[in-house]
């Protein structure tokens, strides 16, 4: 196997655990017991998937940075996380009690969260051309995500598929138990991460560095707040990871709402993903052409765009499924080019624990403030039993669009000239 086919299998396998679940979760723990769900209020499921993913991004700078960085080798220490988590999913599959999810989703959190910053590392040690080569091989990490998020519920929650031009394309009768069975999601996840355990051991050898000069790693890393544009661009993807987190945790439910099928939510949500791919892949060419501080802007544009469509009621459901596809540009031009920026303006040494430092904000610090806010909203738009998404989507589109102010304004460029060159 090439090194590049390595690689991109092992992003395949890193989102395609994650897409298997994700989507289809909030759904799921939303849903009253007579549905089939598990009937968890606002705040709770802003716990689960805001607070859980929160511990797991603030312990990874010490799993994986400092670990990673100077004393196991990369992939083999990626693989052991990757066995533990997929143990966890599997198990929480089977649970019912809110406390057991919380803990045990915690658990997951900090076993899986180290892991985004592992396979970034790795992907940017073996490659020559960050720019070029990076969104050509992250790219199979949202195709994986479609993947999982498709075949599940073609397999396990409809039958008789047919295909139709409508968003999300194939569909068919959903089974009796259908929201039931979402929990299944969590099985299925389980299962990738511990076959992506198994090839994590044959991804290539990425040592330690043992020679380094600083020997707190992570201590370096923060020492990065004293670029200007890392600060600007920390403060802004505090804000923009804030409401990317409640699009996971609302819009399954919005689209339920709306009177989308259950087996139909996953695979309506990928239509972002199809346009990551997109986005990705032409990525490189537009950082040469427009520069970091202009993709990243209409990144966070796209976010702004995205929930300013949610929240005007008189659309059809076909324009809101459509919609996803901002979350093309709100990914590969806000959060792709930012992890790609923030390895242009660190050192070699301390690569793994600079990426982590930035997941420390945007899966850290972003989603325990997005869970609280999603609950909290959710609660203060809720009348008489009564949820108003509309008036929610729009408190988060003025929140993407003062980011948005707030980004372009300040943001300047810091990359030296050599990097520039050898880019």
């Amino acid at each position: 196997m090439t090194k590049q086919f390595r690689l991109s299998t092992m992003m395949f396998l890193q989102y395609a655990l994650w897409g298997a679940w994700l989507p289809l979760t909030a759904r799921y723990l939303s849903a009253t017991v007579a549905e089939g769900g598990l009937g968890f209020s606002g705040s709770q499921i802003g716990m689960i998937l805001g607070l859980a993913g929160s511990i797991g991004a603030l312990a990874a700078p010490f799993i994986a940075g400092q670990f990673a960085d100077r004393y196991f080798s990369t992939e083999k220490f990626l693989g052991i996380l990757a066995l533990l988590g997929g143990v966890l999913k599997w198990y929480t599959s089977m649970q019912t009690d809110y406390s057991v999810w919380l803990i045990l989703s915690i658990a997951y959190s900090v076993v899986y969260m180290p892991t985004i910053a592992l396979s970034n590392s790795i992907t940017f040690t073996h490659i020559k051309d960050q720019n070029n080569d990076f969104p050509k091989i992250r790219v199979w990490g949202t195709i994986g995500w479609i993947a999982a998020s498709w075949v599940f519920p073609m397999i396990w929650l409809q039958s008789n598929l047919h295909f139709q031009l409508m968003p999300p394309f194939f569909v068919g009768a959903e089974v009796a138990d259908v929201t039931h069975r979402l929990a299944d999601a969590l099985k299925f996840s389980g299962g990738i991460s511990i076959v992506y355990a198994g090839f994590s051991f044959l991804l290539p050898h990425t040592p330690p560095k043992r020679d380094a000069v600083e020997k707190l790693a992570f201590k370096k890393a923060f020492q990065l707040f004293n670029k200007p544009s890392f600060t600007v661009l920390v403060i802004a993807s505090l804000m923009i990871s804030i409401i990317h987190q409640i699009y996971f945790i609302q819009t399954g439910p919005f689209l339920s709402f709306i009177g989308l099928k259950d087996s139909q939510i996953g695979p309506a949500m990928t239509i972002g993903q199809f346009a990551e791919i997109l986005t990705l892949a032409y990525l490189g060419y537009f950082l040469k052409r427009l520069g970091f501080r202009n993709v990243l802007f209409i990144g966070i544009l796209a976010y702004f765009a995205r929930y300013a469509i949610f929240s005007m009621e008189f659309l059809p459901v076909w324009v809101v499924v459509v919609s996803q596809a901002f979350h093309g540009f709100c990914f590969a031009f806000f959060f792709a080019a930012a992890f790609i920026y923030v390895d242009k303006i660190t050192d070699e040494d301390i690569r793994h624990s600079a990426q982590t430092v930035f997941g420390i904000i945007i899966l850290g610090g972003g989603p325990v403030i997005g869970g609280w806010l999603s609950g909290y909203l959710q609660e203060y738009f809720t009348e008489n039993g009564h949820f108003d998404f509309y008036h929610f989507w729009e408190m988060l589109a003025t929140i993407g669009l003062l980011t948005g102010i707030f980004f372009i304004s300040l943001f300047r460029e810091q990359i030296s000239l050599e990097k520039q060159e050898a880019s």
